[in-house]
């Protein structure tokens, strides 16, 4: 589903040609292409599959922490060649979205951890593993047309609002979003792209995006990948189902589909 939905949408964007592109519409490594567009996918999922059974019920707590850390860990290294990549030589410009990157990352798992103790009173790692994330995600498209300040500003800005996203956010919308897909790269990919229009740097290579242009894309994305998405979500339900039987949910879908555990 993500191929039939991205493939269109990067043309739009990538592409020379493109419509959007043809625009000025700026997004350096896919943070409109791949992280709005997963996000409003997961959002939509999330409201067809319905809630997981025990949702709102339960505590429905993350299996494992030290997990988590270390895929987050892995993630934040991978993002690297991720973002720098994107610059397609070992130039300047790979070096510069590595750094930005990495403040970006950092500054946006600060701020997150900063937004939970103040609301809660107790910063959590998996809230500063998130926030790490809501950074790379936000920093994505801006990383190879910022500066280092716009990129702790990009950051900081991310792990606020996808706080926000994965907290007051999702209980207004009331869906099951299990791993906060519209939380953290829904709304990060929005904050993302819209404040890449407002730091790009012309001597950086940010010309000629602008604010307008990005928000025009964030809003063709959010709606051109919403619909498709539901599309295919709908034709799926319809051939084979979308869920599984209660038994098989509260057996584990690694158990009752793969045939598969560990001890």
């Amino acid at each position: 589903m993500s191929l039939l939905v991205y493939a269109p949408i990067a043309h739009c964007v990538w592409e020379p040609g493109g419509w959007l592109a043809k625009q000025g519409m700026l997004d350096f490594a896919g943070g409109t292409v791949v992280h709005i567009n997963a996000g409003i996918a997961g959002l939509v999922a999330a409201f067809m599959l319905g809630r997981r059974v025990g949702f709102g019920e339960e505590p429905l707590r993350p299996a494992n922490i030290g997990y988590t850390m270390i895929g987050a860990s892995l993630l934040w290294v991978g993002w690297m060649g991720f973002n720098g990549g994107s610059a397609g030589a070992a130039d300047g410009r790979a070096g510069l979205a590595m750094l930005v990157t990495q403040l970006g990352a950092a500054s946006a798992a600060l701020a997150w951890m900063i937004a939970e103790w103040i609301v809660r009173r107790a910063p959590t790692l998996l809230g500063l593993c998130s926030g790490a994330v809501a950074g790379l995600v936000a920093i994505t498209p801006a990383s190879g047309f910022v500066d280092a300040q716009a990129a702790v500003i990009i950051g900081a800005a991310a792990g606020v609002g996808c706080y926000w996203g994965a907290t007051g956010l999702k209980r207004l919308l009331g869906a099951d979003d299990s791993l906060d897909v519209f939380g953290v790269h829904g709304v990060g990919g929005v904050i993302g792209a819209l404040l890449t229009g407002v730091f790009a740097d012309a001597a950086i290579g940010g010309a000629p995006g602008s604010l307008a242009v990005q928000a025009l894309g964030v809003v063709c994305t959010l709606a051109y990948s919403g619909i498709a998405s539901a599309l295919i979500l709908w034709l799926v339900d319809a051939l084979v189902g979308l869920r599984v039987t209660r038994q098989q949910e509260a057996q584990g879908l690694d158990v009752s589909q793969h045939g598969e555990h560990v001890e």
